[in-house]
């Protein structure tokens, strides 16, 4: 794959992944061109060597592995993990609001977001819904509207003086977006609007909507910017951007060697679920696939947790250690932290740096301010529940958390090529 085709395609991902589900569904179609069989966790499995399977969990998370020619007991797996869920404004249970002729709805703020970039954007609905069809038959569909639905005002600063001084944002009462605007006597319920969505993307007939998950994005699609190209701005970047590049490294790699690519939800919320990297998902997978041998599989084995990294923000430097500030297309950033905020060791970094070094390409480290509190990723709670040994890893950005985020053109290409070396290395520990 080449740098260009690479980025091309990650675009396209980027726009078709609004929400987690959209995200499984674009990775599942590309597993199923590559020959990759779906596996169900209410049947039996047959696991064969040399075969390339995959299993999800809830829609929203997805484990895509080959098993290799060796016994994974004997060779190990080579682990990549990512997350597909952003964090964003998700539409509530009973949302509809209703005032001085505006069709609004409440909105809860889904992990940690930076709300002020939410305003005066114009914003999308997807996710999935649960439904009664026409048979009396519960079924979930996805749905995007995949068009400007809803926006949300800023308070112009005539109405508030201090707007650039001291501006504050209530998540309840400042942002539930507006949609349109109806008579005061209409009575138009937020779940109509729903089925006759789904009703026109796929022609299915929605008896009665049951439940959703659905969130508010950002309707400008992901690009190229920068006077020379240098950039790709859009939103979720973190981090469907690892997903990505987790999923190509997988797809090209020989097959000769156990390969394994998970990508959770719930990350940005602390991944306590069941599909979630503090979940039983892996583990069940691993127990199936490995039986009596997994332990000492995992013993041979190594998880690089890609997640991304703090660029340093040229108006901000001093938010950086001096002598650990990851710059855009620079290479990837090994993270460190050593009261294991990240999982990184000596071991896992230097094979990350091995492999990279071999193949001629850069890489940073990032260590966080000692006087700043650290973030995390799945990486310390994968290495915990599997007791693999673990590397994170991720790719510099800027506005992390915002709706529109920032990295290099190269960086993500850049850790496509080490990661696909390292899911074919004959031995990685």
């Amino acid at each position: 794959m080449e740098h260009a085709e690479f980025n091309t395609g990650l675009l396209k991902f980027l726009n078709a992944s609004p929400t987690p589900w959209h995200a499984v569904a674009t990775m599942k179609s590309q597993l199923d061109a590559a020959g990759f069989e779906e596996l169900d966790e209410k049947d039996d499995w047959s696991v064969d060597r040399n075969r390339s399977y995959y299993v999800i969990r809830n829609g929203s998370s997805i484990v895509a592995f080959r098993t290799g020619a060796r016994d994974a007991s004997a060779s190990g797996i080579r682990m990549v993990g990512a997350h597909t869920d952003s964090p964003c404004l998700k539409v509530k249970p009973n949302p509809e609001l209703r005032r001085k002729g505006f069709f609004q709805l409440g909105v809860e703020v889904y992990g940690g977001v930076l709300m002020n970039p939410w305003f005066d954007r114009d914003l999308s609905l997807a996710g999935r819904v649960t439904f009664l069809d026409g048979h009396n038959k519960v079924s979930d569909t996805l749905v995007d509207f995949r068009k400007p639905v809803a926006f949300i005002p800023s308070l112009a600063i005539h109405l508030d003086r201090e707007a650039n001084s001291s501006r504050t944002v209530n998540a309840q009462t400042d942002l539930p977006p507006v949609l349109m605007q109806v008579p005061e006597d209409d009575a138009t319920s937020f779940n109509e609007l729903l089925g006759q969505q789904i009703a026109s993307e796929s022609g299915t007939k929605v008896h009665k909507i049951l439940g959703y998950e659905l969130s508010f994005y950002d309707a400008q699609e992901a690009a190229v910017v920068g006077l020379r190209d240098n950039f790709i701005a859009s939103a979720r970047l973190d981090n469907l951007l690892s997903c990505y590049i987790g999923l190509q490294a997988l797809l090209n790699t020989s097959g000769d060697e156990a390969a394994l690519l998970v990508c959770n939800d719930h990350e940005e919320v602390g991944s306590m679920s069941s599909e979630g990297a503090q979940g039983p998902f892996l583990t069940a997978v691993l127990d199936r696939w490995c039986g009596a041998g997994k332990a000492r599989a995992i013993a041979r084995s190594m998880m690089i947790s890609a997640d991304n990294a703090h660029g340093v923000h040229p108006n901000y430097m001093d938010k950086h250690d001096e002598n650990h500030g990851p710059i855009l297309n620079k290479g990837p950033v090994i993270k460190v932290n050593h009261n294991q905020r990240y999982a990184t060791n000596s071991r896992s970094a230097a094979v990350y740096r091995h492999i990279s070094d071999e193949l001629g390409l850069p890489h940073q480290t990032f260590v966080v301010r000692s006087d700043m509190g650290c973030g995390s990723t799945i990486g310390p709670v994968t290495a915990a529940n599997l007791g693999v040994t673990t590397l994170d890893i991720g790719v510099p950005q800027f506005g992390m958390h915002s709706i529109r985020e920032l990295i290099g053109t190269e960086d993500g290409f850049t850790m496509f090529r080490v990661l696909a070396e390292f899911m074919q290395r004959e031995q990685v520990l």
